[in-house]
């Protein structure tokens, strides 16, 4: 009878050694970098079959075959929406990527238009909807009308009403930096890698995008109803190319935030006011900073950090950490410090302003009138 005691406690023992190794595996898991790859359409719904092609099966291959990629690197977990042939609502999509808590969502597509066009397009979400945009946007959200209480799930959204595709935006908004920024690595391999025609970057209204909480692309590898492209998609080879494309973009993604903190950021194009450096240009109210990083490490907020650069500060956005130098109500000031950040390395940093703790739009911002005051100048000049 004695020893029962010592069965159980070396039961214990094992048990607890046994958890202890089984939950290392899991905690590691953790710090990994997530991907969530979406195979667009499928089970019910085909998508197009142009020229007798099925976007389905090419959209799941093309990603089924990223994702096996990427799954050889050890710091990179895979969850993929469909691996087989069933049909996902497009808020389940959604739904996985933000349990997951991933760091980026892809979508992988095939084209369809009523004429010939051929080209990969990149989308990210956004409000500047062209006429084609929209025909896009409203050709891959009218899915939901397979689902069933789609009108509860949407709260009545209407894929053919322009109105209701420029309300979506609006959770996606603070990751449209990064996905820009994945979606021009894709494009770009596209045209270098692949050898395929690039009809670019684009914004559009996509439902299967609105509601994920990371950086998201909807990636159109190509148009079905093109004879020689429809072709080229389904063929292994033509799969495997964008695939590698795609799988190389993510790689490079994912090294650019890991090295530093990203040069590459997204800003205004629209910068028009050129600094002068003898006037002060003073926006009452307004509060201006060079964007100079983005990243999901959190670095401390010092000069060593960011190649000596002065005046840092950090923000958290979502999972994302936004880093910002200077801080000055002078837009002339402001333009310096962008012009120091851009010799230091940071080729795309950017000027960012705010007003009552919100961020606003530049744009708007230098449209109205500064209070502009010019450096004093010397009395002796003589006459």
């Amino acid at each position: 009878m004695q020893t029962k005691p010592k069965y159980i406690l070396v039961f214990l023992v094992v048990t607890f050694i046994t958890s202890l190794t089984s939950y290392a595996p899991l905690h590691a898991q953790d710090d990994k970098f997530v991907v969530v790859l979406d195979a667009g359409h499928g089970g019910g719904d085909s998508g197009n079959v142009g020229n007798g092609h099925s976007e389905k099966n090419i959209a799941l291959k093309v990603t089924l075959e990223v994702g096996k990629a990427l799954e050889k690197n050890p710091d990179i977990k895979v969850i993929y929406t469909r691996k087989t042939d069933v049909f996902v609502e497009l808020y389940e999509r959604a739904n996985i990527a933000n349990k997951a808590d991933a760091d980026l969502f892809v979508s992988i597509h095939c084209n369809a238009h009523n004429s010939q066009a051929s080209g990969t397009e990149t989308f990210v979400l956004g409000e500047k909807n062209t006429a084609r945009n929209f025909d896009v946007a409203k050709r891959e959200n009218e899915v939901i009308f397979l689902e069933d209480n789609y009108e509860e799930n949407y709260a009545g959204f209407d894929p053919s009403s322009p109105e209701s595709t420029i309300a979506i935006g609006i959770e996606q908004e603070v990751y449209v930096e990064q996905s820009i920024i994945l979606a021009r690595k894709i494009e770009d391999n596209f045209i270098g890698k692949a050898k395929r025609k690039s009809r670019g970057l684009k914004q559009a209204s996509l439902l299967v995008i609105r509601n994920t909480y990371m950086p998201s692309v909807l990636v159109e590898v190509g148009f079905l109803t093109n004879k020689r492209e429809g072709a080229y998609l389904n063929t292994k080879s033509g799969q495997s190319k964008m695939a590698a494309s795609i799988k190389d973009a993510i790689i490079a993604y994912k090294k650019e935030l890991d090295l530093n903190v990203g040069n590459h950021i997204v800003g205004s194009e629209n910068e028009a006011i050129t600094a002068n450096s003898s006037e002060t240009m003073i926006y009452e109210g307004v509060t201006f900073k060079v964007q100079i990083a983005a990243s999901y490490k959190e670095l401390e907020a010092k000069s060593y950090n960011f190649k000596g650069l002065s005046d840092i500060t950090r923000q958290k956005e979502g999972n994302m950490y936004k880093y910002f130098s200077g801080k000055t109500s002078d837009y002339n000031k402001i333009k310096k410090l962008q012009s120091t950040a851009k010799s230091n390395g940071y080729s795309d940093a950017f000027i960012i302003a705010i007003k009552a703790g919100e961020k606003i739009d530049l744009d708007q911002v230098l449209k109205s009138t500064p209070k502009a005051k010019t450096a004093s100048k010397s009395k002796t000049a003589s006459n």
